[in-house]
C-alpha cells in the first residue's frame, strides 16, 4: 500500500495554497504509477525517494497529469514539510536531488509541528521578448499594450523559463481570461513553460500579485508557482521594481481560483551580489489515502 498526503503549499493566513499530493515513500513505485495518482488528483505531485548518490539525502521526483516534470517549487517544500512532521529528517538542512539539478532545503525544525521550509533556486536569467514574441503573449491573454506598465514582457529562469507579463492593477490581473490549447500554443512559440502575468501591490512593502497560465500540466492555472515567482524575483530585480537585498519578496497568487496564495522570496548573496535566491512558504495538511 502507498500512503498519498494531501498537503496545501504556500498557504496565506492559514488557508488557500496549491494542493499537492505527496508520497514520501515512493521507492516501490515506478513513473506510470506516480503519473496515475497525479492524474488522479490532477495537481503536481511529489515523491520522495532514496538518494542515488552520496552527495544527497533524498531524490524527489515530480509528476503532473501529462508529463514528469524536472522541478516543482511548492511539491519540493511539501515534501520536506511531510518528512519533518513525520519525524523523518535528521537535520535542518537537507540536500536533495532533482532532474533540474541539486536543490537544498532548510526546516526550521524548532516548529516540529509547523515548519517553515525555504528551498535554493539558482541565479536567475532574464530576457526581453522580441516584439513578434510579446504580440504572442499579448494576443493569448486578450491584452493589449495599454493594460500593461511600461515594462518589457520577459523569458525569465530559474529552474523553468517562466514568462513576466507587467499588467498595470491587481484588478486587470485578475480579469485575466486563457485557454489551455492557447496557452500552449503560445508558450511552445516563445521557449515557456508558463504565462506568469504580475501586478505590482505595493512596491514599498515588496509585494506584488501574480497568476500562472501552465503550458501543458492538465489544468489551466496554478494557485501558487514557487518556481515562477523566483524567475519573477530577478524580473523584479532587472527592472528595477526592488533593490538587490535580502529583504523578503511576497508574491500573492490564486486569487480568482478562490485559493489565495503566498510565496516568500529573498535573494541569496555572495560577495555581496545575488547568487540565487530561496523560496519559502507555510503548509497544511489536508488528507491522507492509502492506495
Amino acid at each position: 500500500m502507498t500512503e498519498i498526503k494531501l498537503v496545501n503549499v504556500f498557504t496565506h493566513q492559514g488557508a488557500g495554497g496549491n494542493p499537492c499530493p505527496i508520497v514520501v515513500d515512493a521507492a516501490a513505485l515506478n513513473g506510470s504509477d506516480m503519473q496515475s495518482i497525479a492524474a488522479e488528483y490532477g495537481h503536481e505531485s511529489g515523491f520522495v525517494l532514496p538518494a542515488a548518490n552520496g552527495d544527497a539525502d533524498y531524490t524527489f521526483r515530480f509528476w503532473v497529469p501529462r508529463h514528469e516534470m524536472e522541478m516543482c517549487g511548492h511539491a519540493t517544500i511539501g515534501a520536506l514539510w511531510t518528512l519533518a512532521t513525520a519525524g523523518r529528517l535528521r537535520s535542518g538542512q537537507v540536500r536533495i536531488d532533482t532532474r533540474s539539478g541539486p536543490v537544498t532545503g532548510f526546516v526550521d525544525l524548532d516548529r516540529s509541528e509547523d515548519p517553515y521550509v525555504e528551498i535554493t533556486q539558482p541565479m536567475g536569467k532574464v530576457v526581453d521578448l522580441t516584439q513578434d514574441q510579446e504580440n504572442s503573449v499579448l494576443a493569448a491573454l486578450r491584452l493589449s499594450r495599454d493594460d500593461l506598465l511600461d515594462l518589457p514582457l520577459q523569458n525569465a529562469v530559474t529552474s523553468r523559463v517562466k514568462t513576466l507579463i507587467p499588467v498595470k492593477s491587481v484588478g486587470r490581473l485578475n480579469d485575466l481570461t486563457s485557454s489551455m490549447p492557447t496557452t500552449e500554443k503560445c508558450c511552445e512559440s516563445i521557449g515557456s513553460t508558463g504565462l506568469y502575468p504580475y501586478a505590482i501591490e505595493d512596491q514599498a512593502e515588496r509585494r506584488f500579485e501574480a497568476r500562472q497560465f501552465p503550458k501543458s500540466s492538465g489544468y489551466p492555472e496554478d494557485a501558487a508557482t514557487g518556481i515562477a515567482a523566483a524567475a519573477l524575483a530577478f524580473g523584479l530585480l532587472k527592472n528595477g521594481l526592488v533593490a538587490a537585498d535580502s529583504r523578503r519578496i511576497t508574491v500573492l497568487q490564486g486569487r480568482p481560483l478562490g485559493s489565495l496564495s503566498e510565496i516568500g522570496v529573498r535573494f541569496a548573496f555572495a560577495d555581496e551580489a545575488p547568487r540565487g535566491c530561496l523560496i519559502g512558504g507555510t503548509t497544511k495538511l489536508v488528507g491522507s489515502k492509502l492506495k
